[in-house]
């Protein structure tokens, strides 16, 4: 297949074009390319690249950066997912878009399924909601996929900059009340290859099995790479942020499980598998 991957330099579209280049045509696209908050721009990439798949990787991913500009959140974060949607359905492509645990506002005591009720408790969140509206309506021939604390070789990520304060540092704070799931990007983008190949449209949640704290996250970093480092919790009130983050964004694959798609790994395996070919690459910077 012919797959248009937008957002092709960010840390999940790095990962996807990678993964599916091994078995398939990858158009990659950054902003050089087409603005998403431009639908003629996106629309002009579309028709000059006729993809059978568009992966829609682009967002504007700063959480406070979305409070201090919430006009800007909305026009990349919705408008840009709704142009994209426009234009996969004009040509028939099929799209994949991303969105976000941000949806949620963490009250919910177990895991959050795809029918559960957002409620998000900041601009980033609503504004990433209100593009997975868009999507379903513009293109009903879409996955959406929500994911969570991505990390990756590539770019800015929680697992970068905890080795990085390694360095700098002998003790380092970090919160306990902040649950998730430590999602490798490249794992993600293997799930979105095996969706592709299908016709099974709609929400899907996709992160890594289990989950831990922020605390328990930077623990195990650290265990893994070997590093003495002294992690103290603190409480998110500690580090005040101009966005309010959920307490418990954990997610469960339910859709992807009863359909017999889950293929993601449990998030400490990955990320014993993939921690030493990021120290190495912190290392070098």
């Amino acid at each position: 297949m012919r797959i248009l991957v937008i957002g092709a330099n960010g840390q999940l579209g790095i990962e996807v074009c990678k993964v599916l280049e091994e078995a398939h045509e990858v158009i990659p696209a950054t902003r050089e390319d087409a603005d998403i908050t431009n639908l003629d721009q996106v629309l002009s990439l579309v028709e000059k690249t006729s993809p059978e798949v568009i992966i829609n990787t682009a967002a504007y991913t700063d959480v406070d950066g979305c409070e201090k500009d919430k006009e800007k959140a909305f026009l990349v974060n919705a408008l840009g997912a709704r142009n994209v949607a426009i234009a996969a359905r004009e040509t028939g492509a099929k799209l994949v878009h991303i969105s976000t645990d941000y949806v949620f506002d963490g009250t919910k005591e177990g895991p959050y399924r795809e029918y559960d009720s957002p409620s998000p408790l900041n601009t980033y969140g609503w504004s990433k909601l209100l593009g997975e509206q868009m999507v379903k309506e513009q293109n009903p021939h879409s996955f959406i996929l929500r994911v969570a604390w991505l990390y990756s070789v590539h770019r800015k990520n929680f697992v970068k900059t905890m080795l990085k304060l390694a360095k700098e540092r002998s003790e380092i704070q970090v919160v306990f009340d902040q649950r998730g799931n430590p999602t490798f990007a490249g794992d993600v983008a293997r799930q979105i290859k095996i969706l592709i190949d299908t016709r099974s449209y709609g929400l899907y949640h996709c992160v890594s099995q289990g989950s831990c704290s922020r605390y328990e996250f930077a623990k195990e970093i650290f265990r893994i790479a070997k590093l003495n480092v002294k992690v103290t919790p603190v409480k998110s009130s500690e580090f005040p942020t101009m966005a309010k983050r959920p307490t418990h964004s954990v997610l469960e694959n339910f859709m992807l499980k009863i359909q017999g798609f889950d293929i993601m790994p449990h998030w400490l395996e990955s990320l014993e598998r993939e921690l030493p070919k990021i120290v190495e690459e912190v290392d070098k910077e």
